[in-house]
């Protein structure tokens, strides 16, 4: 294993534990992805919280791992080659977990790349369009008189549930029996739609059963209660 201090954002967050993936990131979608499935495959990590309300996303240690200043990001001190791995954007992190244990992702190759497929919808499709919907119905859009801008992705948002729908009907999970990254990329936007974003009414998410129920499955998931809070708000 590769000594983190080379790396300049510990610094900022120094390794407690320098053996283990160190995780940045913010219970957000995108980062609660990372820590889902780090609780799933049980790999043991370190969590750092990034706060963005103190634009510590911008710092110069954080944008020396991820000149893209987003998390979630991750350092594996137990990369490839035994080498420390640093790494960001969160589709390519779940599938770098997935392929380093060989948890949550087919072994068949037409299966896999059915799974990659899943997972690269929610990256260049849900997420992007959940995204904006929430800040149109949630944020700042809402002073806005025209309201075209949010009814464009309360359109879209309405389509991707629907093509999701459709697929699930019949399956207990995106790839049908097995559970998998496609799932982990998926429902904590899905979840946050309808939860912290509040656009379950308008767009007619009862409309979606499918999408409903295999949401709440994913939310009875042990892993995804406690990945859901990471990383936790410090104490008052």
């Amino acid at each position: 294993m590769t000594d983190l201090n080379q790396f300049l954002i510990t610094q900022r967050w120094p390794a407690q534990h320098p053996d283990r993936l160190q995780l940045y990131s913010l219970p957000t979608p995108n980062g609660v992805k990372v820590a889902i499935m780090l609780e799933e495959i049980g790999l043991p990590y370190e969590v750092h919280r990034i706060a963005f309300d103190k634009n510590e996303q911008t710092t110069p240690e954080f944008m020396s791992l991820n000149p893209n200043n987003k998390i979630p990001a991750i350092i594996d001190p137990d990369g490839p080659g035994g080498k420390a791995l640093p790494l960001w954007e969160s589709g390519a992190i779940l599938l770098y977990l997935a392929e380093k244990t060989g948890q949550l992702i087919p072994a068949d190759p037409a299966l896999r790349y059915q799974t990659i497929q899943w997972l690269m919808f929610q990256m260049g499709g849900i997420g992007p369009m959940f995204g904006q919907l929430g800040f149109f119905h949630k944020f700042a859009g809402r002073e806005y008189e025209d309201k075209r801008p949010r009814d464009r992705y309360v359109h879209e948002a309405k389509r991707l549930l629907g093509v999701l729908d459709g697929h699930l009907k019949g399956r207990d999970w995106i790839m049908g029996d097995e559970y998998t990254i496609a799932d982990v990329a998926c429902f904590p936007w899905v979840n946050n739609l309808v939860g912290f974003y509040d656009a379950g009414e308008i767009v007619g998410f009862d409309r979606f059963p499918e999408v409903g129920r295999v949401l709440e499955a994913f939310r009875a998931r042990p892993a995804v209660v406690e990945g859901l809070q990471i990383p936790r708000a410090p104490a008052p």
